[in-house]
């Protein structure tokens, strides 16, 4: 008999995002997953002390303009954060996008994960066609001047922050894959652990005590294990009451107790 191959898994055998082309030339494809989850925990725990909530903006994969003489030209970070302006229009709707020229407010950091379609892009690796934008990195460092630019390479686990300094960015020594920025009060780095039922290392925010922010489901969960503590605490409390009492020949009255 003949000795078949193991069937290959979907992973091996079907496309991904980066083999099938878009509809639009310009773009690689859909965010996968990771690029789906990965900025929500960003979101989730990016709570710097000094700025009210309503006054902290967050997206990702949301179009970015940036030059008031090409208003079509936009970027598309994998995240960013402005601070300083409100979390909604005036009207209290949802951003459409990012205009920086009717905000007047520019992105303070921005986030971009590696993926095999924009790595040398987002590595300010490419070099300019002058019939075409300027690509990522010439936008965050010299248009829109960003403080921090964060990169991110889910594959190898590797984070690296640019902070600018003077015209250029300049890479930053890490510390236990973190970096501080006092400026927030908070701190980006590196954390092993499961989001979304995901256990992988993921990119989040920590605080000044080094502790990492946590998200709104983890504060649900530590709050209902907190109470389920105290409520064992009371109960423990009432046990040995009841064992004193009776120590002493009276039966306690238990509705009482």
């Amino acid at each position: 008999m003949y000795q078949t191959d193991p069937p290959l898994s979907p992973k091996e055998t079907l496309p991904t995002m980066y083999d099938l082309p878009s509809e639009d030339s310009d773009e690689k494809g859909l965010p996968d997953q990771f690029h789906l989850l990965q900025p929500q925990l960003l979101a989730d725990t990016f709570r710097p002390p000094n700025y009210p909530s309503d006054q902290i903006f967050t997206a990702s994969d949301m179009n970015l303009y940036y030059d008031a003489r090409h208003p079509i030209w936009y970027k598309r970070p994998d995240w960013f954060a402005v601070l300083g302006v409100p979390y909604l229009y005036e009207n209290k709707d949802l951003r459409l996008s990012y205009v920086v020229w009717q905000e007047a407010v520019n992105p303070y950091i921005v986030v971009e994960l590696l993926s095999p379609g924009t790595e040398k892009e987002d590595l300010g690796q490419t070099l300019r066609d002058v019939e075409k934008p300027p690509g990522k990195w010439e936008v965050y460092e010299q248009i829109l001047r960003v403080p921090y630019y964060a990169i991110f390479d889910r594959y190898k686990s590797e984070f690296r922050m640019f902070q600018l300094t003077g015209a250029r960015y300049n890479e930053v020594n890490l510390s236990d894959f973190r970096f501080w920025i006092p400026e927030l009060e908070l701190g980006l780095g590196v954390w092993q652990g499961s989001y979304k039922n995901v256990n992988m290392p993921w990119l989040r925010w920590y605080d000044k005590d080094s502790n990492w922010v946590l998200t709104p489901a983890e504060e649900e969960r530590q709050k209902a294990e907190q109470e389920r503590q105290k409520a064992e605490q009371e109960r423990q409390k009432t046990e040995r009451l009841i064992a004193q009492l009776r120590a002493l020949g009276v039966e306690p009255d238990l509705e009482d107790v």
